[in-house]
Order: C-alpha cells, then sequence, then structure tokens
C-alpha cells in the first residue's frame, strides 16, 4: 500500500502517476486530506479511552511510501512491548531496503510485469524480518545522503530506470550484473547494511538482534481481509497492486473483521491496518474517520462543511457494498496504520484509536479515531497475531 492515494492525486495534482512516487506526494495528500476538516472538530468530539495499549512514540515517514513499513514495524514494537521485552525502534528503512530488492527480482522475474514504486503491505515486514532479521534505527536510519527525514523521489527513479534498462535485456540474455547494480543503487542512497554491528554492548548480526533482542516468531503472524468473491474462512490472494509478493491472505465475513480487532484489543493484542484514506469521511487533520450517512456529492454546502464538528450518523455498510466499491476502485489500498486501542465518543459509540506516521501533526497528535463502520468498508488486509483471533474463528481458519 502506498502512503498516498491514487485517488488524491487526481484531486491534488495532475502530477502523478498511478504506481509512481515522488518527493511531493506526502505534503500533496496531506493537502488533499485536509480540505474537509473542522477547526471545531477537537471541540465537538469527546472521546474517553476504553482500550489503549502501549506503543512506541509517532513517526515520521517524510517523502517515502513506506507507511507499510512504519506501522509493520511500530506493531512490532507493540508486539515486544506485549511480550515484556523493552521495545527497540526496529529500522524502517532496513525493511524497506530489502523490500526494494526482492520486489526488483520479481519485476524482472515477471519482464516488467510489476508494479515498482515505494509501496508495500504489511506482509512484506514479516516476511522480511523472518528472511532478513531486523537492526535497531540507529544503526541503519536510511538517511545516507544528508537529509533529516526521508526523501526517496530520486532514489526510486534511479532503480526504476536500471529495471527498466535490465527487462529491455539489450546483450539477448540477462548477465548475473543486474542484481548487483540495482542493489548498489539502493544501497548508495539508503547505506549499505551492516554485517555485524553492536548494540549495548554487545554484538549482533539483522538475523541474532530479531532473534534475541526482538524475540517475535514471524510464523505466529497471519493476514485477513474480507471479500464476498472468495470462499469465507480459505486463503486467496489479495490482487492489489503493492502485492508484489503475491501473498495470500485469510477471507473472513466482512463483521468478522471488528470482531476479530476488537477481541485482539480485549486480550492485549494491537493490529496492523491496511485501509483506503481517500474518503471524504477521512480527515487526518481532525483525527477522524466515519463513513458519511449521506454521499459526499448530495450534501449541502453547510453539511460538508459540519462534517467533523462532532458524532454523525452513518451509511449502514453491507457485504455487497464493500464488495462493489472495490471492484469499482472507489475503495483502493492507500495507507498502512496501526490500531492500538478503542475509544467512545461522548455518545457512547466505539471507534478505534490508530496510530499514523505523518508525525505529531493533526488534532491528536499522530493518532485517529476510527468508526468501526470505516474499517468495516474501507479495509484492504488486517494483521495481527493469531493468538488474538477468537477460538472459534480460528477454528474455522485452520490456525
Amino acid at each position: 500500500m502506498l502512503k498516498f492515494n491514487r485517488k488524491a492525486w487526481t484531486l491534488a495534482a495532475a502530477l502523478f502517476l498511478a504506481g509512481s512516487t515522488n518527493s511531493f506526494a506526502q505534503d500533496n495528500l496531506v493537502r488533499s486530506l485536509q480540505s474537509n476538516q473542522s477547526d471545531s472538530s477537537k471541540f465537538g468530539f469527546k472521546f474517553t479511552d476504553v482500550i489503549n495499549l502501549q506503543n512506541t512514540a509517532v513517526k515520521n515517514q517524510g517523502s517515502s511510501g513506506t507507511c507499510w513499513s512504519y506501522s509493520g514495524n511500530s506493531f512490532l514494537e507493540s508486539e515486544m512491548i506485549r511480550n515484556g521485552r523493552t521495545p527497540v525502534e526496529i529500522s524502517q528503512l532496513f525493511t524497506a531496503r530489502n523490500v526494494y530488492v526482492e520486489k526488483g527480482k520479481n519485476y524482472v522475474r515477471l519482464h516488467g510485469g510489476l508494479n515498482l514504486g515505494e509501496g508495500g503491505e504489511l506482509h512484506d515486514v514479516i516476511n522480511m524480518y523472518r528472511k532478513y532479521g531486523a537492526v535497531p534505527r540507529e544503526v541503519y536510519t536510511g538517511l545516507n545522503y544528508g537529509t533529516e527525514g526521508n526523501k526517496l523521489a530520486e532514489m526510486s527513479a534511479m532503480t526504476d530506470a536500471i529495471l527498466a534498462a535490465v527487462v529491455k535485456n539489450p546483450n539477448g540474455k540477462l548477465t548475473p550484473n543486474w542484481l548487483t547494480a540495482y542493489t548498489n543503487a539502493i544501497d548508495t542512497y539508503l547505506g549499505k547494511v551492516p554485517e555485524t554491528f553492536d548494540y549495548k554492548g554487545k554484538n549482533y548480526t539483522p538475523k541474532s538482534f530479531a532473534k534475541e533482542v526482538i524475540g517475535l516468531n514471524a510464523d505466529d503472524y497471519v493476514e485477513l481481509s474480507s471479500f464476498k468473491d472468495h470462499p469465507y474462512y480459505s486463503k486467496f490472494t489479495l490482487l492489489i497492486p503493492d502485492n508484489w509478493s503475491f501473498d495470500q491472505v485469510y477471507n473472513v465475513p466482512m463483521l468478522d473483521m471488528t470482531t476479530i480487532i476488537d477481541n485482539a484489543l480485549k486480550n492485549g493484542y494491537t493490529v496492523g491496518w491496511a485501509t483506503d484514506v481517500s474518503e471524504k469521511g477521512f480527515s487526518w487533520k481532525n483525527g477522524v474517520a466515519y463513513v458519511p450517512e449521506k454521499p459526499f456529492e448530495e450534501m449541502t454546502i453547510e453539511e460538508r462543511a459540519t462534517m467533523f464538528n462532532g458524532p454523525k450518523s452513518e451509511m449502514t455498510v453491507t457485504e455487497d457494498l464493500r464488495q462493489q466499491a472495490f471492484d469499482d476502485y472507489s475503495t483502493t489500498d492507500d495507507h498502512g496504520m496501526h490500531i492500538v486501542g478503542l475509544a467512545k465518543d461522548q455518545n457512547g459509540k466505539e471507534y478505534y484509536i490508530v496510530k499514523n506516521s505523518w508525525g505529531a501533526s493533526n488534532d491528536y497528535q499522530g493518532y485517529l479515531y476510527v468508526t468501526k463502520a470505516f474499517v468495516q468498508y474501507k479495509t484492504t488486509a488486517f494483521l495481527l497475531h493469531k493468538g488474538g483471533i477468537p477460538k472459534e474463528i480460528r477454528n474455522k481458519l485452520g490456525l
């Protein structure tokens, strides 16, 4: 999932092409998402925490499409806390760097028939943790050319050009050197990964650090979604552009999604969440996301201006509506975040507490409150420890 959105591009500017990334994407998306907001929102909503699980500090992914790595690693950090370990800020760009290498291999194997760009999925974090291990951010920041934050557009343009040249196959037969050239370009921008490093007085490799310090078993984590065009309680390949590894997810009925998330939170498990954030009912500035009862196009000017001045009634979301929105591109796979709790508004309605990776730049210092209807409607996938799934659903899934 990209940290910016294809629909937001067309609203914000015609500069962006689907699947591409550039250095202005972060700012343009945020401006687009703030177009429907209310200065009085934080006074109109009164949230009370019901569950607020421990999580690490809010980060800022900067001008990069690495939301999936920030949210996925934030999730792993909370898993460390849940397991009684002292959390470590895991290097988000170490994970991303390894994804870009693996994605490049698949791109070449498919003769260019794969989505490039900086996007990824939550399962990528687990897959790279399993294959490569992990390192603390202080060891590998990914800021190898003097910037204070991520700014990956130039690197993406360079690496995309390399791969485009490779699949043209100008020699008539590929040499093994293309992968070295491609990897070296990535490492020029992000930095070469250390084979060993010192952390708190002990020497580690990335794999030994993952095993001894982070201490999580990659096989304990599962990804789920809900689409009625596939059999429920089975696995299917989620066909979205950034699923470059063609990973499969478990398919559950729509209402099971929030049942699972509720059960997880009540039992101390946080949840990685992939969703569509281009909706008019999503306001990053106001820190609220819901499904308006009336389509935005049918609202009066006054209704649009007051969308976020307090709790509102919502549209009834059905499985048919959810499937239709995915099929007609109304729902797109835009952004990854981290569900860390549950809250109620002044009317007793429940919202998930969601940690973002756009810095502490909104009304709730980097967090937002999302209704269950929004999660049911706009989730593309979610990731959690299988222990967070209710036993009866776990049994149906064969876990």
